[in-house]
């Protein structure tokens, strides 16, 4: 029976044929009229209209039109008449009407009888459900609010009809939240009973409804569901064995889904798991898609649980076989790569295809299980597969060692002698694609091997892959070309500089290429060889800037032509080819500025001028927005800002205001509630889309990037230019540099406007003096922000910059520049983030109790572990740094944290110890005597934490014993004394002088130095102790240490004391060491060495005797100080 009258349906069954017109014009007279005439008038009434016209109309295209119109309708946000607060239309009408188009709906849910329309119905449906699920104000569950709901679904399940059932499972999958925890043993019944359905698509529904009810549930509550894994894999092979792929897809889909979130309730089933994925991923009769469904599921699970794949007996053998099988299923309707020779368009989407599938895998497969696991089955087939006659064989060895070198680093590493005698002859080989292969194999280890790959075998790739350059088809050049960037830009220019006749003579011979990808991908290597050689590479400037120079000026001067490199003619083109051109001229500017920065101003000379002067002339040229020369613009300024120094203050008028245009930029929002609009945005490049209640945020990702780059240069500028930037300061900082701090829409905008802040202050001090007014009022505006995002901020890492960002100002602005309640306000935030610091060890310690024996904690977890350290140091420094420039007066408000370091300083975790020993010891350093008035909080965590097993917190805790005697004063000097035997312990240690070790050893050297020196009063034996510490020496890698215990060695020679004139040999080798590795410098070094040549004289050693023991190498570096 109707609410509504019937005039109300005609208008709105008009307004329905309207919407649904083909004619563009009447659509959108029909769009506005809904928005003003319904949706902001009578939002009420339209529900109402549309739910009694899904279940009244004869027309099953107005009821399926209906339905996702309401969907749409009911979620779109209004203010809620009874409160005033916003809330989303259906959950803002009155109760009466709610209960009547909930009923009406569940009444269409029961009564159609076309699946298609039914299925829009259940959209809807789930769609209400959602609201009332994501509602956080309501008091009670969905089963309270709406008791009908969850009855209706399961009399749907349990129905004669298929399409019922399966609308049940389908509406469950959508809104798994509407299940009760008291409902969870009804789940159960229903979910199995589904598994075993008659019908397909209600088992595959079941699945899909399975795996996001179990995705929505708290992990503990997960195990009660294990069991279902048998009845849900039962459902797999006749799917496979009735060769459906969609269906198989949809059902590889939910297991990759579960195997996410909880890959262990496969354990007992896995083994058949993998052998019945095995033969989906090599049945060629099967779709691609299902096939790559396969292969994804058993890469999930090496994601999420490595050690269970390393324990079945066939996974990694298998998955390589099948993995290499499918890196060979490329080129098939082109054997000869004709089509691929003639192709200009590099940039093919093949996410999709077999061989980039197996691709990724194998780098999955590496990076999850290590090297150890799959390499023994990955080079049982490469050899072979290298001495093929089947080219595609060749060309997946090649791919294979591209994708698994960056996993099997450790182990490939020592050897890649073996490793390249499979790779180098294939840069010979007769098919294209396998030399195309071999060059990307030999970039990708210059990357994954960068060091080993550019000292060791730079003769073996060079010499190889150069002649490569000439080859006769322009994308094997060009590939050749690239792979150049990856070893050049790792390798230094010593090992470089032989080769550059030969490179630059095969890169500029590129330069003459027809094609105009291998034009730009030349000169791309140039710029990156030029970076990399640095002042070597001047001999080539006067070759190569001026046809960089001619391409520049004919931009300028003729833009429709612009684009000639050496002879390669370009006139011939239609005008509107310049387009074509924007990019070449782009990595021309690239080069040229490059160049620049690897030469310098000097050998550049009244070019530098010209460049920039060229450079100005086209960025007045550039009209169209998506025209790349702006964003290449952007970097070349900077190079030229580096390169030119004060000089380059003339053009940043001219530079700065577009450069401030997109670092201002606001972020670019869409609020997408319908299935077209987000269908739209997803088809378009540098999108975002982020769930939210039913509809999807879209972020315009393409804005924010550009607006990152644009602040990550004004901080070059700023870094460059110092007090010449200080006109800008005030409008960056107020505009652009302190709303980034809290631009929560791009983590990255945030990190450069807070490494923008003190750079801004910096020139702010440099312009004005460091007591100006002026940086006062700018520092001023700029703190209470500051301290703001150390308590917004939300993401970890991010987190860790803003206290970068923090104690950075702080540097800059010095003594005195915190109040009272700006300590207070960086207590609360340091307070706030070490408790959710605590909460965050807390969950993964409860995580890494549930896991087994032998299973690995998971990537992100390691990520995340990595996230929290970063803070916890760079917290640290900001304590530091406010101590160093407050002093005493920031003890009261510390005072508040006591607790946490009590916490740390007893906790199994060394990080969390080492942390709170930082702190103690620089209280020790900067309070002085009040820092006894915590002797209570400090002396036991020391005499601990100089027996610690951990290097880290040996070191920070004998450094705090030597501030103690240095900075301490008398009311530590007992305790400082008494530390002695245990200090000599920590330079006894067995692994004293490994890496690991080495500085806790030079640090408590220093520090028995300090005691001797400031204390000595309270040693009952220091000559005795003096004599000992002797052999505690040298200090020859912490350059913080040496400065102490030389000086006190060299107080010890003036003395002319028989503790080292007795023993001065030994004494001078020590001196020699220290001044050899350079930990002494400047006014310390000058010191020594005049101690050293005292003591030598004094005790009549013949200095040239005792140098003549040491290298050649350390003899020439010694005699430039001693003459």
């Amino acid at each position: 029976m109707s609410v509504l009258p019937p005039e109300v349906h005609n208008a709105l069954a008009q307004l329905l044929r309207a919407l649904s017109s083909a004619d563009n014009d009447a659509r959108a007279q029909a769009e506005e009229q809904l928005s003003s005439e319904w949706v902001r008038v009578q939002p009420d009434v339209l529900l109402m209209g549309l739910v009694e016209q899904i279940l009244g109309s004869e027309e099953p295209q107005t009821r399926s039109f209906a339905a996702i119109l309401f969907r749409r309708i009911s979620n779109k946000t209004r203010k809620d008449p009874n409160s005033s607060e916003t809330a989303e239309l259906f959950l803002s009408l009155p109760q009466p009407q709610k209960l009547a188009i909930r009923e009406k709906l569940l009444q269409a849910l029961r009564t159609e009888r076309l699946s298609n329309v039914r299925h829009r119905v259940g959209d809807a449906v789930a769609e209400i459900a959602r609201q009332y699920s994501d509602d956080a104000d309501l008091e009670h569950s969905i089963g309270v609010i709406w008791p009908d709901l969850l009855g209706a679904l399961f009399e749907a399940s349990q129905s004669d009809n298929e399409g019922q059932r399966e609308g049940a499972f389908r509406i469950f999958a959508q809104t798994p939240g509407i299940i009760d925890k008291q409902h969870e043993d009804t789940v159960l019944t229903v979910f199995t009973k589904g598994f075993k359905d008659e019908d397909v698509s209600v088992r595959l529904g079941a699945m899909e409804a399975f795996s996001s009810f179990f995705r929505s549930i708290q992990k503990k509550s997960q195990q009660k569901y294990y069991a279902l894994i048998p009845e849900i894999l039962n459902i797999l092979p006749p799917i496979k064995d009735l060769g459906d792929s969609d269906q198989l897809t949809k059902a590889l889909m939910s297991l990759i889904d579960l195997a996410e979130v909880a890959s262990k309730m496969f354990r007992p089933l896995f083994h058949n798991l993998v052998t019945f994925s095995i033969t989906v991923i090599q049945d060629k009769d099967l779709g691609d898609q299902a096939r790559q469904n396969a292969l994804e599921l058993m890469a999930t699970f090496a994601d999420h649980n490595p050690q269970m794949c390393r324990k079945d007996p066939s996974y990694t053998s298998e998955m390589v076989t099948q993995c290499l099988s499918l890196m060979t299923d490329i080129g098939m309707d082109d054997d000869d790569a004709s089509e691929w020779i003639a192709s200009k368009d590099l940039d093919v989407e093949e996410s999709d295809l077999n061989h980039v599938a197996g691709e990724q895998c194998m780098d999955r497969l590496a990076n999850k299980l290590g090297g150890q696991t799959i390499l023994p089955p990955t080079f049982n087939w490469l050899p072979r597969m290298m001495t093929s006659s089947a080219w595609r064989d060749r060309h997946a060895a090649l791919m294979a060692i591209s994708a698994i070198s960056e996993g099997c680093r450790e182990l490939m590493v020592g050897e890649l002698d073996k490793v390249l005698d499979l790779v180098v002859p294939a840069l010979r080989d007769p098919h294209p694609r396998v030399r195309w292969a071999g060059c990307n194999a030999l970039g990708q280890m210059s990357t994954d091997f960068a060091g080993t790959m550019q000292e060791k075998y730079h003769q073996i790739v060079l010499s190889n892959i150069i002649p490569v350059l000439e080859s006769t088809e322009s994308r094997v050049q060009s590939h050749a070309a690239a792979a150049l960037v990856n070893f050049c830009e790792e390798a230094e220019k010593g090992i470089l500089e032989p080769y550059l006749d030969q490179l630059l003579g095969h890169l500029l011979a590129l330069l003459r290429s027809p094609e105009r990808y291998v034009q730009e991908q030349a000169l791309s290597t140039i710029a990156t060889i030029a970076d990399s050689a640095e002042a070597a590479f001047g001999r080539y400037y006067d070759t190569l800037m001026p046809m960089l120079f001619t391409v520049l000026r004919d931009a300028v001067n003729s833009p429709a032509v612009a684009g000639k490199l050496g002879t390669a003619n370009v006139d011939d083109s239609p005008p509107d080819d310049s387009k074509d051109l924007r990019l070449l001229r782009a990595k021309a500017m690239e080069c040229a500025t490059l160049i620049a920065l690897a030469v310098g101003k000097e050998r550049m000379g009244r070019d530098a001028l010209e460049l920039v002067q060229l450079l100005g002339s086209i960025q007045q040229n550039i009209v169209d927005a998506d025209d790349p020369q702006a964003q290449y613009l952007m970097h070349c300024w900077g190079r030229m800002c580096r390169v030119l120094g004060q000089d380059f203050l003339p053009y940043l008028s001219a530079v700065m205001p577009p450069l401030m245009e997109l670092a201002s930029a606001k972020a670019d929002i869409q609020l997408l509630d319908d299935d077209e609009q987000v269908a739209q945005v997803e088809q378009e490049e540098g999108w975002e889309l982020v769930p939210l209640k039913g509809k999807f945020i879209g972020i315009k990702t393409a804005t924010l990037d550009d607006k990152h780059m644009a602040i990550e240069l004004i901080v070059v500028y700023a870094q460059v230019l110092d007090a010449a930037f200080e006109p800008y300061v005030a409008e960056i900082m107020e505009k652009i540099a302190l709303p980034g701090l809290a631009f929560f829409f791009h983590d990255p905008v945030r990190v450069a406007s807070a490494k923008c802040v003190p750079q801004l202050l910096n020139a702010c001090k440099k312009a004005h003096g460091d007591r100006s007014p002026q940086l006062i009022e700018l520092w001023s505006k700029t703190i209470d922000k500051v301290l703001e995002v150390l308590s917004a901020e939300p993401a970890i890492d991010t987190l860790a910059e803003m206290y970068q960002c923090f104690y950075e100002s702080v540097e800059v602005l010095g003594k005195s520049c915190l109040t009272p309640a700006h300590m207070a306000a960086f207590i609360e935030s340091a307070k706030s983030a070490l408790e959710d610091y605590q909460t965050r060890v807390k969950n993964r310690l409860e995580d890494h109790n549930e896991t087994e024996e032998g299973e690995e904690e998971s990537e992100d977890t390691l990520f995340a572990i990595e996230d929290d350290q970063t803070l916890l140091s760079d917290m640290n420094k900001a304590f530091h740094t406010i101590f160093k420039n407050q002093g005493p007066s920031f003890l009261p408000h510390w005072e508040r944290l006591l607790s946490f370091y009590t916490a740390f300083i007893m906790n199994p975790d060394p990080t969390q110890r080492q942390w709170a020993l930082c702190i103690m010891d620089d209280v020790l350093e900067f309070c002085g005597e009040q820092s006894w008035n915590y002797s209570s909080h400090i002396i036991q965590p020391l005499v601990d934490g100089m027996k610690d097993d951990i290097p880290a917190n040996r070191q920070a805790a004998a450094y705090g014993v030597g501030i103690a005697a240095h900075k301490g004063g008398n009311p530590w000097s007992d305790f400082v004394a008494s530390s002695i035997p245990t200090l000599f312990g920590v330079t006894q240690h067995p692994h004293a002088r490994e890496d690991d070790h080495v500085f806790a050893t030079e640090n408590a050297c220093a520090s028995i130095a300090k005691i001797l020196h400031f204390n000595a009063a309270k040693i009952p034996n220091p000559q005795e102790v003096a004599r000992s510490w002797v052999d505690t020496l040298p200090i020859i890698n912490d350059e913080e240490a040496a400065p102490f215990a030389y000086g006190f060695l060299a107080q010890l020679i003036d003395q002319q004391s028989p503790i080292v004139t007795s023993q001065a040999p030994k004494v001078f080798i020590f001196i020699v060491q220290a001044l050899e590795a350079e930990t002494l410098q400047g006014q310390i070094a000058t010191r020594i060495v005049a101690a050293a040549k005292q003591l030598v004289a004094s005790a009549g050693v013949d200095a040239n005797q005792i140098l003549a023991t040491l290298s050649p190498e350390t003899q020439t570096t010694v005699r430039t100080y001693f003459g």
